[in-house]
């Protein structure tokens, strides 16, 4: 007897519509490695009809001004707290992540940033008005850019969804999103919530579409003619390609690609404070997550004792069910992210020693091991390129000079941490990371009122803050005469 898979639908004008064509995808929860659901395998007709809906909308939802904006986020905010345990099961489902920590770590976080953009729709940036030549007066205004094509990956489908459409409503545009093709039930159930919302408020149904599939789903967003604007967050490999497809009609782009976080401790840490702190910034989200802090450079006179204390606290970190209390992280979210971290390990080079883990867990689902890798060089394959599971590497480093070259001698340039009791180095190493965000004695924390985003193949432009609803807009100037 076999169970019936749940059905997910294409959320398109205020509708619910499988694919104009009835293909569909299964649905994997990676904690089984069964299907649970089905999704819409869009096309090009799928796409034609989001568009189509949200460039209709888009003239109506631009002209309100920014208060009716903020109150449809606000109610937006308020009905994810009150459907709370309806997004954290489809997260949960979606991703194996223990629910507990979507709970405690997801969903209070995005009902946050919805209200953070709610209140920047009302605070539009710009110079000041005045005379800059005789006669003449000069304002700027600030527009929304139109319809959005948005993207979302699959290691934060809820969380990657609201810092990508709230923003983007907040400043009058109109969205079409694509959730991941392995992680499209919460973002579903969004549109779900959304779209209330838009209805009980009276604005038109295509100011938000969803729109399910796969690779090919996305390519055909970003090369439709109806976007102003492509975002996405995803590889860097996914990220070039989406540059390279809007540049034919020069759309905007907003990509946030991979990380390969440097760890920079020096010999003056609290050595256990460090080691707890760093094994929960690598682990968490089965280090599926590009601030991880997953490549720890130490320095060499305390190296020997930090990997220990590192090796010690990754065999006390727990990996499992989603309803285990205890655990820290779920399973990696496909059987390709699972090949992809059982690579990294298989080719590790002969100098290479695995210190913790370095195997999958159970007999099904995607699960693995908390993992130290010691002894790794900078040209190592597992340095510097991006694995993205539950893999912490060490490198030994023998003063300032060297810990910043290698920092910065890998593609991605996200995220960094310095952890010292020295608040000069850690000035100096602020400065010297090239990395779109620097912490010290912590990792992985964010807020909303500051901005995320990278250099270098971590891509360009800002997710949260007041510069992440700038990306949004566009400027323009307006000249007037004085003379009547």
């Amino acid at each position: 007897m076999t169970t019936a898979l749940r059905r997910l639908r294409n959320y398109i004008d205020g509708e619910f519509r499988d694919a104009a064509d009835g293909r569909t995808t299964e649905v994997v929860n990676p904690a089984t490695g069964e299907a649970y659901a089905t999704a819409p395998l869009s096309g090009p007709a799928d796409v034609d009809a989001a568009m189509a809906a949200a460039e209709a909308a888009f003239p109506v939802w631009r002209d309100l001004i920014p208060a009716e904006r903020q109150k449809v986020l606000l109610k937006i905010a308020d009905r994810f707290e009150e459907r709370a345990e309806e997004l954290i099961a489809a997260e949960s489902e979606n991703c194996g992540k223990p629910i507990a920590l979507v709970r405690s770590e997801e969903i209070p976080p995005m009902v946050d940033q919805i209200r953070f953009f709610a209140g920047a729709a009302r605070m539009l940036e710009g110079r000041a008005a005045g005379e800059y030549m005789d006669g003449f007066t000069s304002i700027i205004r600030r527009e929304p850019v139109g319809v959005c094509a948005q993207v979302a990956p699959w290691n934060y489908p809820m969380m990657m969804a609201v810092w990508k459409f709230a923003p983007a409503l907040a400043a009058g545009n109109t969205v079409v999103l694509k959730p991941s093709d392995t992680t499209p039930a919460s973002t579903v159930l969004i549109a779900d919530i959304i779209g209330s919302v838009l209805d009980e408020l009276g604005h038109p149904r295509g100011v938000f579409n969803v729109v399910c599939g796969d690779r090919e789903t996305g390519r055909l967003m970003v090369e439709h003619k109806v976007p102003a604007m492509a975002s996405i967050t995803g590889s860097v490999r996914a990220g070039m390609q989406v540059a390279e497809s809007a540049s034919k009609d020069l759309k905007r782009v907003h990509l946030e690609l991979g990380g390969k976080a440097p760890v920079v401790v020096f010999e003056d840490t609290d050595i256990a404070k460090a080691v707890e702190d760093i094994a929960t910034a690598g682990y968490f989200n089965a280090g599926q997550d590009c601030t991880a802090a997953t490549r720890v450079l130490v320095q060499e006179s305390i190296h020997d004792e930090f990997v220990a204390a590192l090796a010690k606290a990754a065999s006390e970190t727990k990996t499992g069910a989603i309803d285990d209390e205890d655990v820290l992280y779920g399973p990696l979210n496909n059987a390709n992210q699972l090949a992809q971290v059982k690579g990294f390990i298989e080719r590790l080079p002969a100098h290479a020693k695995i210190e913790a883990g370095g195997e999958q867990v159970g007999d099904k689902g995607y699960f693995f091991a908390p993992t130290v890798v010691s002894g790794l060089k900078q040209d190592d394959e597992i340095v510097q390129n991006e694995v993205f599971g539950p893999v912490i590497t060490v490198q030994s480093f023998t003063d300032e000079k060297q810990a910043v070259e290698w920092a910065n001698g890998v593609e991605y340039a996200l995220a960094s941490s310095v952890w010292t009791k020295d608040h000069a180095r850690a000035m100096r190493l602020s400065k010297a990371l090239d990395f779109g965000c620097v912490w010290i004695n912590t990792h992985i924390p964010l807020v909303a009122e500051m901005p995320h985003g990278g250099f270098k193949k971590s891509g360009y432009g800002k997710d949260l803050s007041a510069y992440g609803f700038d990306d949004y807009t566009r400027i323009k100037h307006v000249m007037t005469s004085l003379d009547g």
